[in-house]
């Protein structure tokens, strides 16, 4: 394999991944509302010559190269979160900015740049023949990860019918080639009380109080979860509280807190609810212990209930698909580290739901996402898309 011609023709693109990234980030796309930012990607993908493109029910973009039965795809959500306290922004978010380096805006790490280096990595796929026959190349704009990590891909292989043989996640890594990360859940904890006037509370019962108790506790669970030797600590933190009371003068009748549960290799849904189920608190106050539904419609309006739940997943070093992306990244740019994020990915629903195997290589870094005066490295779009370019031929030959 010519490696140094993979890279020449990634570098020529360049230009061109740079205006399509600024296109893309001018185009405000949060969960639910991504339709421009879908059709703006559709447009590029018919332009540099994919052989098929569609937008599927649910809304999440899909272009094909190649006409093989294995298929390996690329998955990129292209969904962003909100802007967050503006002032803390010194550039326009939407506007964004360019210099020699970098390319800033909201989504520009996380995770617009990842379909922008699949696209071209599949165009220059198609340039210098690194299709295999027996191989189609699936390119995946998804939505809703932001809101609901995995439920594009829940869709994708149940409703659409479509199953790679591996997908490598375009989420930023550092530089790295990343196969695995903990999974996590929503959890709701739930207690009631008897509301009274507050001039005599000792007539009712206090459900904050008691839920006082109980987020004491539960911030003592934190210290006593499993440990992975790869993935690390399970942990869990109180991110949300809700009560209800008839009035400011009057005890609370009932108080209810959010959980997020990052889960390590080892742990399940149901372990995580009877560990919080079993504390002395929650049992004494009879407090219910349930996870969150999501339930909101995709920009098309459809809607596709899934469990709060997105599983832990990690993949074999030594496995075909993650010694494909080692090979085409040394091959390139030397020896690449092998680790694994921090935050969540569709790789919960892809690998952790449904056991296709995922591995994660995408421009940006970790640390960009979420946060203001977001931004990305070109040379970081120019690297990608050329690893993504040598990955199908490589992976091939290894099966």
């Amino acid at each position: 394999m010519d490696f140094s011609a993979i890279r020449q023709a990634s570098e020529n693109y360049l230009p061109k991944m740079s205006a399509f990234l600024r296109d893309l980030i001018k185009i405000p796309g949060e969960s639910c509302t991504e339709e421009g930012v879908i059709r703006r990607i559709a447009k590029e993908m018919e332009a540099v010559g994919f052989d098929k493109v569609e937008i599927d029910p649910m809304g999440n973009v899909l272009g094909y190269m190649g006409i093989g039965k294995k298929l390996i795809a690329f998955d990129a959500h292209i969904d962003t979160v909100g802007i967050g306290e503006l002032s803390n922004w010194t550039f326009d978010p939407y506007e964004g900015f360019e210099d020699d380096e970098c390319i800033g805006g909201r989504g520009a790490s996380d995770q617009l740049g990842g379909i922008v280096s699949s696209v071209y990595g599949a165009r220059i796929m198609k340039d210098l023949g690194l299709i295999p026959e027996d191989v189609t190349v699936l390119v995946a704009g998804t939505v809703q990860e932001e809101d609901c990590d995995g439920l594009c891909w829940q869709y994708i292989i149940n409703e659409d019918k479509i199953r790679p043989e591996f997908v490598v996640i375009t989420e930023p890594t550092d530089g790295n080639i990343y196969r695995g990360h903990r999974g996590r859940m929503e959890i709701r904890v739930e207690v009631k009380g008897i509301s009274c006037h507050g001039s005599a509370p000792e007539r009712g019962e206090n459900a904050i109080y008691k839920m006082a108790d109980i987020i004491q506790e539960v911030k003592a669970l934190n210290d006593r979860l499993h440990f992975d030797p790869f993935l690390g600590k399970g942990t869990l933190t109180v991110t949300q509280i809700f009560y209800n009371s008839p009035s400011r003068c009057a005890v609370a009748d009932m108080c209810a807190i959010s959980v997020d549960r990052r889960l390590t290799d080892g742990e399940t849904y149901l372990s995580a609810l009877e560990e919080i189920s079993c504390l002395p608190s929650v049992g004494k106050y009879g407090a219910e212990v349930s996870m969150y539904k999501y339930t909101s419609p995709s920009w098309t309006e459809l809607l596709y209930p899934t469990d709060c739940y997105f599983p832990t997943w990690v993949l074999p070093v030594e496995h075909p698909a993650v010694q494909a992306v080692v090979e085409s990244y040394s091959g390139m740019f030397g020896e690449p580290k092998v680790d694994k994020w921090t935050f969540s990915t569709n790789g919960v629903s892809i690998m952790g739901r449904e056991g296709i195997p995922c591995v994660g290589l995408g421009p940006g870094k970790e640390a960009q996402a979420h946060a203001p005066n977001e931004k990305t490295w070109k040379a970081d779009l120019v690297k990608c898309a050329a690893i993504y370019a040598a990955i199908p031929k490589l992976y091939a030959k290894d099966k």
